[in-house]
């Protein structure tokens, strides 16, 4: 009964609201006026492409900006941008912040 536990899994959720802001430029487009047109429909294109982004690009997006907020120059995945990142995000463990860090550095925009 005594001993180490299993360390906890990285729990992660990537939320993506893509799909109604496609609706509803979807449903502008069919009531626009020519003149509209245009700019919905790049808008559409653009809803497109950051739907198509994967999970791994917004995870490495959100930890660079963190790091960048927080005034973080240098490596992604240092020992200084994981305690930086903890900082900034207070409720990540240790290993959440390396296993993130290294993710983002493996990422390369």
């Amino acid at each position: 009964m005594f001993g180490r536990l299993a360390p906890p899994e990285l729990n992660v959720l990537v939320l993506r609201d893509t799909d109604v802001v496609a609706h509803g430029i979807r449903q502008a487009l069919a009531e626009a006026t020519p003149e509209e047109r245009p700019g919905l429909e790049r808008a559409a294109a653009l809803v497109e492409q950051a739907a198509a982004e994967p999970d791994t690009a917004l995870l490495a997006r959100w930890v660079r900006e963190r790091l960048a907020a927080a005034g973080h120059v240098g490596p992604v995945d240092s020992v200084r941008a994981v305690k930086t990142l903890r900082e900034a995000a207070p409720g990540l463990s240790l290993r959440q912040a390396v296993k993130l860090t290294k993710d983002a550095a493996a990422h390369h925009p």
